[in-house]
């Protein structure tokens, strides 16, 4: 793979979105380059002494009790992801075929078992009805919900986070439904202190619209 010229404090490792055996070739405009230089990193870091994670903005309070039968069970499973997000790295949207990693950031936890306990926390407090995480395709229940995250992360161009989220609701009698869920926060620079609250706002916004569509 061509890797482009060196430069001081960057590391550069091109992710190719397309398929493996296609060379990329593009540049990132110098501009965007030099703002990002600081604070993303394209290849390997320390592990930074803050983590970030998604907190729920509404929860149900200590000692709730929720009983009911596996066929009026909601079973929140994790979400499929692509590379960018299967690791605990903040990822950043260069542009359409570079990824990098936002310095001084990692997730505490996968991306995706991260949003999936937001979304049960989210459905429970929303609702009266039994909710319970697992993370098998076979899960039983009589409402699943599946799907795939697509992005949570750091656009570097339009300097905004996004949470984007395809959903896949099974219910009884073979009944799916789907629906794309999103959330962005603009004007966010790259760096850990701002990007870490505007993920956790956007994921809750996201959480918060899919709780209502599961009702």
């Amino acid at each position: 793979m061509k890797r482009l010229p060196a430069m001081p404090g960057l590391a550069m490792r091109i992710i190719p979105t397309m398929p493996a055996r296609t060379f990329l070739t593009a540049a990132m405009p110098a501009a965007l380059l030099l703002a990002l230089s600081g604070c993303v990193s394209f290849g390997a870091q320390k592990v930074p002494d803050t983590l970030l994670t998604l907190t729920p903005a509404a929860s149900s309070p200590a000692g709730t009790v929720t009983t009911g039968t596996s066929e009026g069970a909601i079973v929140v499973l994790d979400p499929e992801t692509d590379r960018r997000l299967s690791v605990q790295r903040v990822a950043v949207t260069v542009d359409a075929a570079q990824v990098a990693y936002l310095k001084q950031a990692m997730w505490v936890e996968r991306p995706a078992r991260l949003f999936r306990t937001l979304l049960a926390e989210a459905i429970r407090a929303n609702g009266s009805r039994l909710v319970v995480e697992d993370s098998g395709a076979g899960a039983g229940g009589g409402t699943r919900l599946a799907g795939r995250l697509l992005d949570l992360g750091y656009d570097a161009q339009a300097r905004a986070v996004v949470v984007r989220y395809d959903a896949i609701r099974e219910g009884p009698g073979d009944l799916v439904a789907t629906k794309r869920f999103e959330a962005r926060v603009e004007n966010v620079a790259p760096k850990a202190r701002e990007v870490g609250p505007a993920l956790n706002a956007a994921a809750n916004d996201v959480a918060r619209q899919v709780a209502d569509w599961i009702g």
